[in-house]
């Protein structure tokens, strides 16, 4: 066995044996075109590394690329992690690159994408994915329109042929006029779904029993509705939305019936994981700066929440002390 040197790894002592730059990457377990080196205040180019030799008393730092910034209030759903926990639709914009400018406005990291018929009669018609990179966004294959268990099933199944999507969105709806989700055959798709290993994040009435049957029967995040779809009223009744979220071992989002920012900001105070909106922003006259107030919003509350609010009081309590009033 070589004699072994001592080295100053990231500023930490240790004992080695190689005696270049490539033997000691090769030696802490690290893949070389993933790492760059420093030698003693010099850089160590990758191309040199077999040629590069590290000697007793060498200062080496080691580097590679983490993501930027503080994340430290990320939420997870089914083994994927995101920072932004607000979530937009894909719909009603005005062509794909409005869509794709708000979604860039809002810090979105998923997108929720209808699943629909290609146009056979013209193959190069733009597409979705031309303008929004499901590389860099997570597309979220949703069941719209679906009004039977067997349909969001088979819809699912082709998105999952499509893109190899397992974490999805579904809904099954009750009737037209009023959209509100069908709990029964929503029960049943979930269960079968979660059998065939889709991650099913599912949209719900705001019903605490029907949310904590919906995460028996295999969701990964429940979706209880504010309002109806499209309504823009706002979330209809806070006392449902919160006993969902405290019961719930996995992420609450609302969705459906967002129509501005405060209401986001109720969402989240709610403690809420997160969001799900499309018309609020699609529909504004402004889309892409109602997006950036959707974004500020959902942060907004998320603070209030973890800051935890004052007590409300039945009587006026004044701010300045009366002690000492002149």
């Amino acid at each position: 066995m070589a004699d072994q040197i001592s080295l100053t790894v990231n500023g930490e002592t240790r004992r080695s044996a190689a005696r270049t730059v490539a033997e000691l990457v090769a030696e802490l377990g690290f893949k070389p075109e993933k790492v760059a080196v420093e030698r003693n205040g010099v850089i160590a180019p990758r191309s040199a590394h077999g040629e590069t030799p590290v000697a007793d008393g060498d200062v080496l730092e080691i580097v590679h690329f983490v993501g930027g910034g503080d994340h430290t209030d990320s939420w997870s759903v089914a083994g994927h992690t995101f920072h932004s926990r607000l979530i937009v639709g894909t719909g009603k914009y005005k062509d794909f690159a409005q869509n794709a400018a708000a979604v860039e406005a809002s810090g979105a990291e998923i997108v929720t994408v209808a699943v629909r018929r290609v146009n056979v009669s013209d193959p190069n018609a733009p597409m979705l994915t031309d303008y929004i990179d499901p590389k860099k966004i997570t597309y979220l294959p949703n069941t719209a329109g679906c009004f039977t268990a067997d349909e969001a099933i088979r819809t699912l199944r082709l998105a999952r042929e499509a893109g190899g999507w397992e974490l999805v969105k579904l809904e099954v709806l009750g009737e037209a006029r009023t959209l509100y989700p069908d709990m029964r055959e929503t029960l049943k798709a979930t269960e079968i779904l979660a059998k065939e290993g889709f991650k099913p994040m599912v949209y719900c009435t705001d019903d605490p029993i029907a949310a904590k049957q919906l995460e028996e029967a295999g969701a990964v995040a429940v979706m209880p509705l504010g309002a109806p779809i499209g309504s823009g009223l706002g979330i209809q009744n806070r006392v449902t939305i919160r006993l969902i979220v405290e019961g719930a071992s996995v992420p609450v989002l609302v969705d459906a019936g967002v129509g501005t920012a405060s209401d986001a900001a109720v969402a989240m105070e709610l403690g809420c994981d997160g969001v799900l909106m499309n018309t609020a922003i699609a529909e504004a006259k402004d889309p892409l700066r109602m997006a950036r107030a959707m974004k500020l919003a959902v942060e907004a509350g998320r603070d209030a929440y973890l800051a935890g609010r004052m007590g409300t009081r039945k009587y006026a309590d004044p701010s300045s002390p009366l002690a000492g009033l002149i």
